[in-house]
């Protein structure tokens, strides 16, 4: 299943024009917390999905039998770019547990590139409901790895993977090798091309630079 959320005019479509303009960029404070206002709109939308039970809340006044959320949810992201969006996603699913993963692009001498893991933090995912965020779906290569990865740490009851653009050839990439039971996508924007350096075309350019500042070389 595909969600592909700018197919319906919101307030969303605002924020994605916001961190796509590149004299609006410049301000890294304002382009990080439109990266967590992205975040938090895609949990509601998450939220609708999610299993509910009744609870009987006390008033002061009287007694209300109010639907609460009742999966557990573990948010993952992957490294650095993903943090703010990530925060965004914390803000409204704040009882979550939280996954890390530490994934780049490994260049070789060619211009080509290899996805490398370098470090995991995770709790157990068994049976739990995993949210795997990263704002850039470009190659689709490091997510998929990503969520392999995750795997070593249960199989989890159901997978939501979110991205705030992707690439139409990354969103193929992740059907064809992703499992066709128990995943959700969730995309806001899907642009068409990639450059020669597998950069999304309009995109944004590099989110993590963008968020916190070149890496140099």
């Amino acid at each position: 299943m595909i969600y592909i959320l700018n197919e319906n005019n919101s307030i969303l479509n605002q924020f994605i024009a916001e961190i796509r303009d590149e004299n609006i960029q410049k301000d890294k404070i304002r382009f990080r917390r439109n990266l967590e206002r992205i975040g938090e709109i895609i949990a509601y939308e998450i939220s609708k999905k999610l299993e509910f039970s009744e609870k009987l809340i006390q008033t002061s006044l009287g007694i209300s039998n109010t639907p609460v959320l009742s999966e557990k949810l573990v948010l993952g992201t992957i490294l650095r770019a993903g943090l703010p969006f990530h925060q965004g996603l914390l803000n409204y699913f704040d009882s979550a547990e939280n996954a890390f993963v530490s994934a780049y692009r490994k260049y070789n001498k060619d211009g080509s590139f290899d996805i490398e893991v370098e470090y995991i933090s995770s709790p157990n995912i068994e049976e739990k409901t995993l949210i795997l965020a990263d704002p850039m779906l470009a190659t689709g290569l490091s997510m998929v790895l990503a969520y392999k990865s995750l795997l070593e740490n249960g199989i989890p009851a159901h997978t939501h993977i979110v991205s705030i653009i992707a690439s139409r050839e990354g969103v193929e990439y992740l059907n064809k090798h992703l499992p066709t039971e128990n995943i959700t996508l969730w995309i806001i924007a899907i642009d068409d091309e990639l450059t020669a350096k597998s950069y999304i075309v309009p995109g944004l350019g590099d989110a993590g630079d963008l968020a916190y500042g070149s890496k140099g070389d």
